[in-house]
């Protein structure tokens, strides 16, 4: 089994600032990548980072140059720090990993059950 942790998410005023953790456990032979998404109501679970376990990252449009995706390989941990929080960054944010649960075995993908972070404005 496999268990992905989120831990972070909270209720902020625009502007301020939230870190989301998020920890992998279980049999796992190897993390490919983690990363975030997140779900508005009524809208469609979107990328919100990603990180490759060699360090490469991705961000979405909107949260390039406030949020920052970094990765705990030893850990198997991914963080989100999320800076300059607008109310449209309101949303559950989901953490997903990417991984091998043993050498032989094929990489699949897992999921966290979500963290509620809401920005006041």
């Amino acid at each position: 089994q496999v268990q992905l942790a989120e831990s972070g998410g909270g209720l902020v005023q625009a502007g301020g600032s939230l870190r989301l953790s998020c920890v992998a456990s279980g049999t796992i032979f190897r993390v490919n990548t983690m990363a975030w998404y997140r779900q508005a109501p009524g809208k469609q679970r979107d990328l919100v980072a990603r990180v490759i376990s060699g360090g490469s990252t991705n961000y979405a449009e909107p949260v390039k140059g406030r949020f920052t995706i970094s990765m705990d390989n030893a850990k198997n941990t991914v963080y989100l720090q999320m800076n300059s929080l607008k109310s449209e960054d309101t949303a559950v944010y989901y953490c997903n990993a990417n991984l091998k649960r043993a050498v032989l075995s094929p990489s699949s993908d897992y999921w966290g059950q979500g963290t509620q972070v809401t920005v006041s404005s």
